[in-house]
């Protein structure tokens, strides 16, 4: 099925969750159509509902709405609760069924919880530095976006790139 309109993205948002200086990486269940068994972080797709039923901030708009998805999408997933939310890279793909996805990855500070898995979602999780991650299988990309955010966490600002 091959998607026409050029205008029509798949919109999702994921957070690199920060611990005591480690980082939440969740293993995707093996019966996800995309990525089984790979390592990643956690997040969601934006859904129309994340905003329609709440009041507009403005008279034409609903704003945080990402933010708002990032956090639902956590609690959900994970089961924790994050805050200060910044912005880390965006990327975009194609998937094989032809939709077109738009991620925006973010950082975000772990403020309580106990985590737990959303089983059909995630099967193992681990909190891990930037050296530990490379044990992990990790979703090709994942290892250069922690690597920005450690940087950034020292004062080091980057656009995406591959750190080795």
């Amino acid at each position: 099925m091959e998607n026409n309109n050029q205008y029509l993205h798949e919109v999702a948002i994921t957070a690199i969750i920060v611990k005591d200086g480690k980082f939440l990486i969740t293993r995707r269940s093996p019966n996800k159509k995309r990525f089984p068994g790979k390592w990643t972080v956690p997040g969601g797709k934006m859904e129309t509902n994340d905003y329609l039923q709440l009041p507009k901030d403005t008279e034409f708009y609903w704003y945080n709405v990402l933010e708002r998805t990032l956090r639902r999408e956590v609690v959900e997933e994970v089961g924790i609760n994050i805050d200060n939310i910044e912005y880390v890279t965006s990327l975009a793909t194609v998937h094989a069924d032809g939709s077109p996805s738009l991620v925006i990855s973010c950082m975000a500070e772990y403020i309580g919880g106990d985590v737990k898995l959303k089983e059909d979602e995630s099967d193992q999780y681990a909190w891990v530095s930037l050296e530990e991650s490379k044990n992990y299988e990790l979703l090709d990309g994942i290892y250069d976006e922690l690597a920005m955010v450690t940087n950034k966490r020292s004062g080091q600002k980057s656009e995406w790139q591959r750190f080795n």
